[in-house]
């Protein structure tokens, strides 16, 4: 499983965002941060958005455009939300 974070540079809620996720002990997976900045697209998509979460089943192909097709959006934590509520927010998602 792989957990993709939408992220920005000098974002406050992205970093305690990634810092709460990489803390994460009792769950198995990757997690994969973009920087919006490094693609029209996305920027266009997030700036006013992010952080924003998305949970994907399946690695990308390297070097093909269609990186993003299995990837589901999370609904967005409470920057409160301590590194146990975090975990058990993705469980849930995870069992669906």
């Amino acid at each position: 499983m792989r957990l993709i974070l939408y992220s920005k540079p000098g974002c406050h809620l992205c970093e305690g965002l990634q810092e709460k996720l990489e803390q994460i002990q009792n769950l198995s997976f990757e997690l994969e941060i973009r920087d919006i900045t490094t693609r029209e697209d996305w920027f266009a998509a997030y700036q006013y958005e992010v952080p924003v979460l998305y949970l994907s089943n399946r690695r990308s192909v390297e070097g093909t455009e269609k990186e993003n097709l299995r990837e589901s959006p999370l609904p967005r934590p409470s920057p409160r939300a301590s590194v146990q509520q975090l975990e058990q927010m993705l469980r849930k998602y995870l069992a669906n």
